[in-house]
């Protein structure tokens, strides 16, 4: 493919190789995360005083594709910082170890080389934010990153539907992070949720984050089953309180996976809990999730809501499978101004 020079990212359009979460490190280190949630104790009367106006919600979600319009330069820097932030994913029941080992090659590069030269971009370094995995693919996780520098995740506390024995799931935990995983996503017990049981729950994650030891929490609220949006706030705010470094949307496994009026409530919940406890607690939408103008959207919600410092990878994450082939064609698309068939940017 020729070099469309004329057509490449200015250095000052996108975020210079030190800046890019992940990138100019070499592949020696991990990258760290922001400092850790360490929660604060249960407030049930502020739990139960959160609420949702849907509507409200709805109309200003619906404003986040039209009202803040990405073109050109800016559209392809912005896709660029989304690739470090993709937790790229494969859960699937025929997972291989050989499956895993693909996809983390496409983690170590995850854009082809010649559309980041037509781009002006090989020097970034870009790298995902992590590889996602069932425990029992975290050793094969491990071995196939090496020096990668990129981190293991791994779902756990019988994800998805987290209906297992309590004490399996915490062995689960433990199993993973013994395996290597640096991040652990739990799912919740729904029910807590839909009982209005929220001493339980906050119960429940507190032993989930000591289990996970120095690895990360993302709590996984499943918000597709939650049954409404006040349930959905009063979930983020009960795993932040006990602790989750991240709260995400879904398994993506639901019906109803991550939507953006869901993703406003649980946006809104950390940016109080930052003003109430000073901590910074991260937001990962993962499931239908497929789309680059899906993920400038998501990039839109972030910046408007929750302001710049939540661009990063140390605070946002989309957990995805296919929306890493769509923003390659994107960005092929701005260098050579053709779309390329998905076969040209196989995941592993």
């Amino acid at each position: 493919m020729p070099k469309a020079t004329e057509r490449s990212i200015a250095p000052e359009d996108v975020a210079t190789a030190a800046e890019l979460p992940g990138a100019g490190s070499g592949g020696a280190d991990v990258v760290p995360l922001r400092g850790r949630n360490a929660g604060t104790p249960l407030d049930l009367d502020l739990i139960r005083e959160q609420s949702a106006n849907r509507s409200a919600i709805e109309r200003r979600a619906a404003t986040l594709g039209t009202r803040r319009s990405i073109k050109r330069e800016w559209q392809a820097a912005w896709l660029l910082r989304a690739v470090t932030m993709i937790d790229l994913t494969t859960l699937s029941g025929d997972d291989t170890p050989g499956r895993v080992a693909r996809l983390a090659a496409k983690a170590r590069r995850p854009v082809r080389p010649d559309v980041l030269d037509a781009l002006g971009a090989e020097d970034l370094g870009l790298r995902v934010a992590s590889l996602c995995v069932y425990p029992t693919m975290v050793p094969a996780a491990v071995e196939a990153l090496g020096d990668a520098g990129i981190p293991v995740c791994a779902v756990a506390a019988g994800f998805p539907a987290g209906l297992t024995p309590f004490a399996e799931r915490v062995d689960e935990i433990h199993a993973a992070v013994e395996a290597g995983a640096r991040e652990i996503d739990i799912v919740i017990t729904r029910r807590h949720a839909l009982t209005g049981d929220w001493g339980s729950l906050y119960d429940e994650v507190r032993v989930f984050r000591e289990a996970c030891g120095e690895a990360h929490l993302k709590t996984i609220l499943a918000t597709g089953e939650l049954g409404s949006l006040r349930n959905v706030a009063r979930a983020s705010w009960t795993c932040m309180m006990a602790g989750a470094d991240f709260i995400k949307t879904s398994t993506g496994k639901e019906k109803v996976n991550a939507t953006l009026p869901v993703g406003l409530v649980m946006a809104r919940a950390i940016r109080a809990y930052r003003q109430l406890s000073g901590f910074h607690v991260g937001l990962k939408p993962a499931g239908g999730v497929g789309k680059a103008k899906q993920a400038l959207e998501w990039l839109t919600l972030m910046k408007e809501e929750l302001g710049g410092p939540w661009l990063d990878q140390s605070l946002f994450r989309i957990g995805a499978s296919s929306l890493l082939a769509d923003i390659e064609r994107q960005l092929e698309h701005w260098a050579t101004g053709r779309y390329s068939a998905y076969h040209r940017h196989p995941l592993g």
